[in-house]
């Protein structure tokens, strides 16, 4: 039989479609390659063996009808599964999720089969998974290295071909970062593009969209047309796109505008010599595809404002976690129940007053006009950056061993300094795995775009996959 641990969904797809393969023989590979590999990467920490068998024994429709996904413990809960968002408190209490979100059950209306939920930091917080409740996941590339976060259980089980897969969200970055770290295709789509719900109408005040990760740009589109569009009660949408993102992938588009910053937004972090290479390759890679790449950007990232007040949303927004964790545990929330780096920023939101976050929020709406004129008024197609400016850093240096959270924070920094910009905006941006470090770690490069052009980025990647294949390569922990 075929490899199909080297396949990407579409192929995996294609041989049940086929007859070449059953949904069955798709997980019991899976479920081999997780046993097999997840003691040394630890991604997937809730294994979903036996319901997944018993849907894969089930007729299965859909375009991915039988191909095994893992989804992240956290950005969504799965009726019945572990739910503990990170949080060894919510490990003790064994929460569960009730219901499940609107894009798990789309991801299985899909036909793809759940075999696990993935590790994942305390509530999202860091750009590196290195959880206290469950231990760091290991990078594929290098096991001595992060996976990025918070998306890095989901990006590790992919990368080393446990599934072709993962489920991912992005509330600064992760999404991409883990993409970029593990060498896999990470998009980040437009605010509103997913729903959030039923749980969520937004999440983070509109920073947090929610995707997967994948190998390939055509796996990251037919997905995407799998699970877009507006649910029940979402407070926005969206509009919808002009054709199916899986057609974007063989569009021509040719001459594109793109600018290119290969310097840290708000001078806020150094840029890695090899990370600013990156983008400048692939600057030139764009040129020979008949693309126009000059050195431009947004006027507004130059601002050093945009670090305040997006420490303001995602600290009053871990407040508001830890009121949800008090509720669940029936019981006031003490420092001891969450990380150091979790509890200071709760902290730092109880000094926030309700004036001073509405001016946040308005401020922000200010900033992202301001940003969105590169695309607007100054007529640049796409932004060109690379997506982090360090490289995946070693397990233990983002996750402060002395619980230092400012500490922690300085050097948490780099990792997200190209990616929530984006966030705060809501534009759908990519991470492409073209480059690699003179030590074999992935570096990923970013790609945004306007406004809800994520058909755009979506042709643009594909451009950039089929001249420069990135698929071959496989990390040194692969099954």
């Amino acid at each position: 039989m075929t490899d199909i641990s080297s396949l990407d969904a579409t192929a995996q797809a294609d041989l049940v479609r086929n007859g070449q393969a059953s949904p069955t023989e798709l997980v019991d590979e899976a479920i081999r390659n997780i046993e097999k590999l997840n003691p040394e990467l630890n991604a997937v920490i809730h294994p979903l063996f036996e319901s997944a068998r018993k849907r894969a024994s089930k007729p299965l429709s859909g375009p991915f009808a039988g191909v095994p996904l893992v989804v992240k413990d956290l950005d969504g809960e799965l009726a019945g599964a572990p739910l503990h968002l990170g949080n060894k408190l919510l490990k003790e209490l064994r929460h569960t999720g009730t219901t499940d979100s609107f894009l798990f059950a789309k991801l299985q209306a899909a036909g793809f089969v759940i075999v696990g939920k993935t590790n994942t930091p305390e509530f999202g917080l860091q750009p590196t998974t290195e959880p206290h409740a469950y231990g760091p996941a290991r990078n594929p590339w290098n096991t001595d290295h992060s996976t990025g976060g918070s998306s890095g259980g989901s990006a590790a089980a992919v990368a080393s071909g446990m599934v072709p897969v993962g489920h991912a969200g992005d509330g600064g970055g992760s999404i991409r970062i883990p993409a970029s770290a593990c060498g896999l295709v990470g998009l980040k789509p437009s605010r509103g593009r997913t729903s959030l719900g039923p749980q969520d109408g937004e999440s983070w005040n509109g920073l947090v969209a929610r995707h997967v990760v994948t190998r390939s740009v055509r796996d990251s589109a037919a997905v995407l047309d799998a699970v877009c569009g507006e649910m029940p009660g979402d407070p926005y949408s969206a509009p919808p796109p002009a054709r199916s993102y899986l057609e974007e992938v063989s569009a021509s588009n040719t001459g594109l505008r793109i600018g290119i910053r290969t310097t840290a937004p708000g001078a806020m972090s150094e840029v890695d010599p090899e990370c600013a290479h990156a983008a400048e390759d692939a600057a030139a890679k764009l040129e020979a595809l008949g693309h126009v790449v000059e050195i431009a950007s947004p006027a507004a990232l130059e601002d050093g404002e945009l670090l305040g007040l997006f420490l303001n949303v995602i600290a009053v927004n871990t407040l508001v976690e830890i009121e949800t964790l008090s509720r669940i545990a029936g019981r006031p929330i003490t420092e001891s129940d969450v990380e150091p780096g979790t509890w200071a920023l709760a902290e730092i939101a109880k000094s926030i007053t309700a004036l001073t976050f509405a001016e946040t929020l308005n401020a922000i709406g200010t900033w992202t006009r301001r940003v969105l004129s590169f695309w607007h008024d100054e007529k640049f197609d796409l932004l060109l950056t690379p997506t982090m400016a360090a490289l995946p850093a070693p397990i233990g240096f983002l996750n402060a061993p002395d619980g230092d959270p400012f500490l922690s924070t300085v050097r948490q920094t780099p990792f997200a300094t190209f990616t929530a910009p984006f966030n705060v905006t809501g534009q759908p941006a990519i991470s492409l795995p073209l480059h690699q470090s003179a030590s074999g770690l992935p570096i990923g490069i970013q790609l945004v775009g306007a406004a809800n052009r994520e058909d755009l980025l979506i042709s643009v990647a594909a451009q950039l996959e089929l001249a420069h294949p990135w698929a071959a390569g496989r990390p040194k922990v692969s099954a």
